[in-house]
């Protein structure tokens, strides 16, 4: 949904450039995105762009630079807990980082992601958790993993009037029975991704992440579906792109999936500024008196 030649268009009445969404940038300010404007992006072929977020800074950082939607996901386990896996990330754990990323964005679509344990038990136990998200942080929808397996979980959220983001391909919650971080979709596999896919579209979500799968694999899920396909690690031919904050930053310590691209080095200007700034503490440089009250 981002990008200025296939969404802005000059209004000659006003002279003020219109929103993508319909209607002027200008003076009323940028306008929410909403589930309708996935569905638009991939019936006009215009890309959509996601990124991980879990505060305040960030989340309006990523708003500002025109990020279609923030993810605050179940990875928090391993950029903020500091966990080797996602499995032990709770709901009251997410519940704040969600509510700050909601409070923060004026136009970016904030997605809670349901982590493990809080859906597998059946509907009613999935529908529990996405109203504790609606209500408690101001998400405008939630993610949950698995496709055939969580179609009737799917539904029940969705029949609430809550939108749901599936996730199907490599899921992280269940990486032990996977046998790891396994690419998913090879061979015999895309049979399953196919049903997958197609099962968390009739269960009524409106867009599903395509995860750690061959391109060509998500190329065929996106040609079956009508509704929008975002990659994390699944190639070009899909409706839209989601990464990792920290991971696209240069943030994240140790290994980096090789379908990241990093965008800077965030680790080593920290890490800079640090040593800098403890040298000028020791060597009695800093505070000076244009740091100091009179």
């Amino acid at each position: 949904m981002s990008g200025e030649p296939q969404t802005a268009a000059s209004d000659s009445s006003s002279g003020a450039e219109q929103n993508p969404y319909g209607g002027a940038s200008a003076p009323g300010g940028p306008k929410r995105v909403r589930t309708r404007h996935f569905q638009n992006a991939k019936r006009d072929g215009i890309k959509i762009t996601g990124l991980t977020s879990y505060d305040q800074l960030t989340a309006r950082i990523f708003d500002d630079a025109g990020i279609d939607f923030l993810l605050v996901g179940d990875s928090a386990g391993n950029n903020v807990f500091g966990h080797e896996t996602t499995l032990p990330v709770t709901v009251d754990e997410l519940i704040p980082l969600a509510r700050a990323v909601a409070g923060a964005v004026t136009r970016a679509f904030v997605i809670a992601d349901m982590p493990f344990g809080s859906y597998e038990n059946g509907p009613e136990d999935a529908l529990h958790t996405a109203v504790r998200f609606m209500k408690e942080t101001g998400a405008h929808a939630v993610k949950l993993e698995g496709g055939e397996r969580s179609f009737k979980q799917i539904r029940r959220i969705v029949q609430a009037g809550i939108p749901v983001m599936a996730h199907i391909g490599y899921t992280p919650q269940s990486e032990h029975g996977l046998g790891g971080h396994v690419i998913q979709g090879r061979g015999e596999g895309v049979q399953q991704l196919l049903a997958d896919a197609k099962a968390v579209q009739d269960a009524g979500a409106f867009a599903v992440v395509l995860e750690m799968v061959p391109a060509d694999a998500a190329r065929q899920v996106t040609e079956l579906l009508d509704i929008p396909t975002i990659s994390v690690g699944a190639g070009p031919h899909t409706d839209g792109q989601l990464l990792v904050w920290t991971d696209w930053a240069g943030l994240t310590i140790g290994r980096v999936p090789k379908f990241v691209k990093q965008y800077a080095n965030l680790a080593g200007i920290l890490s800079n500024a640090a040593k800098e700034w403890r040298a000028d503490v020791e060597a009695g440089s800093y505070p000076n008196s244009e740091h100091s009250y009179e």
